[in-house]
């Protein structure tokens, strides 16, 4: 049975970036991949996708954007590229085609069955990510079976859907970047709303991540923040990868999309969809203004306000939202659920799951000494999610996981 100090399971940014702490700190490590690297920036991405963060933000463990065009976005095959190229770079130790079954606790550290063979080791990075399995309701077996119905990882463009008008569901970064995408191509689309971060692409000249990067808003701890629980779930920021253009829902209904609120269920073929549209799309604004609100604030603080405060428009509300839709009336051949992702634990064998199979952690530390965590949303930063996240958190995680195995690692509840 082969060992080693340390098994990285995932080949993506974050576990890359693990792994090239681990590797200058000297410590022993290999990576797992059931695929290849960043199998799933080349098999569950639509082919118009492009990254949310401007090229300049890039970054990862000895690595930082150098072509020539910074503030712009990459590409689903240019991350997937670019991903490789850093494993190699950095020589990370990988072994594509190997997926763990199980990771269990043993006397002495961990077990982590694979199907090409069985690792022991000490400590444990759980780097697999947190977009593994599509979120879908419940309602969707309700569905009639002659319409089709798809999840974001599994759209790839318009060509491939039916001719009737098409309900997304669901009004984050990929319901609004496929909805655009749709209507663009012809198709009637509707979109059903629920809670969402609104924000403009480029505010006051600049891409509204550049001030939320310089202000430091993307660095926020985890544990200075009130209501942890609740931020690790909000939906994704609703951007897209276009320079300059926002897509938000006012932009959408310019181009015909039609909003409804949020889908409350499906009873005898027929969609029933919440009245609360209006309510949730003034939260967002709202909650857009206070960010705006907290940039001006620092840019007159860092000696750069030049006094062009920018202000953006409310959402638009038809008059009134429909609140149900005949799904048997084919008027919609097509439901695509952008409904979110989530983390398989399914694998994880050691008590650090909830009853609902949800992974326990502070800060990317389990109660399971020895066993941590890499790449989910608001881990140990605001950024934890970005590729850009991933570097600061890995030299946290890799500084703990040192002190553990020194002996030295101190409580779980831990902060660097």
């Amino acid at each position: 049975m082969p060992r080693t100090t340390t098994v990285v399971i995932g080949a993506g940014h974050s576990g890359l970036a693990m792994s090239r702490h681990l590797a200058d700190r000297s410590i022993d490590h290999v990576v797992l991949e059931r695929g290849e690297v960043a199998s799933s920036w080349r098999t569950k991405r639509w082919n118009s996708l492009r990254l949310l963060t401007p090229n300049w933000m890039t970054r990862l463990p000895g690595y930082a954007y150098r072509g020539d065009d910074p503030d712009g976005y990459l590409t689903a095959p240019q991350v997937a590229n670019l991903i490789g190229d850093y494993a190699k770079q950095s020589a990370a130790p990988v072994l594509t085609g190997t997926a763990v079954a199980a990771v269990r606790p043993a006397a002495d550290g961990y077990v982590v069955r694979t199907d090409q063979g069985t690792w022991e080791a000490p400590t444990v990075v759980l780097a697999s990510g947190a977009c593994t399995l599509p979120v879908v309701p419940a309602s969707a077996a309700d569905v009639p079976r002659e319409l089709t119905c798809l999840t974001a990882d599994e759209y790839r463009n318009p060509a491939a859907l039916p001719d009737p008008g098409v309900l997304v569901v669901g009004a984050s970064s990929s319901g609004v970047q496929i909805a655009e995408e749709l209507q663009r191509s012809g198709r009637a689309v509707t979109l059903a709303v629920g809670e969402h971060v609104r924000l403009p692409r480029t505010y006051r000249d600049r891409d509204i991540l550049w001030w939320m990067d310089a202000s430091g808003l993307l660095d926020e701890p985890y544990d200075e923040v009130d209501d942890l629980v609740r931020v690790r779930n909000l939906p994704s920021m609703q951007l897209a990868g276009t320079p300059g253009r926002t897509v938000d829902l006012n932009a959408l209904q310019g181009l015909g999309v039609r909003l409804v609120g949020r889908l409350a269920g499906i009873r005898d073929g027929v969609a029933q969809f919440a009245g609360s549209l209006p309510n949730v799309c003034a939260l967002a604004d709202l909650k857009m203004a206070r960010l705006l609100d907290a940039i001006d604030v620092w840019a007159l603080s860092a000696g750069m306000d030049d006094g062009d405060v920018q202000r953006f428009s409310p959402t638009h509300l038809p008059e009134p939202a429909p609140l149900s839709i005949d799904l048997r009336s084919r008027e919609i051949g097509t439901i695509v659920w952008a409904t979110g992702m989530r983390p398989d634990w399914s694998w994880v064998d050691a008590p650090v799951l909830d009853r609902k199979g949800r992974l326990v952690h502070h800060g990317g530390v389990t109660e399971s000494p020895g066993l941590y965590a890499m790449g989910l949303p608001f881990l140990r930063r605001r950024k934890s999610s970005l590729i850009d996240g991933a570097a600061a958190d890995a030299a946290d995680l890799s500084a703990h996981l040192a002190a553990h195995l020194a002996g030295r690692a101190g409580p779980r509840r831990w902060t660097a």
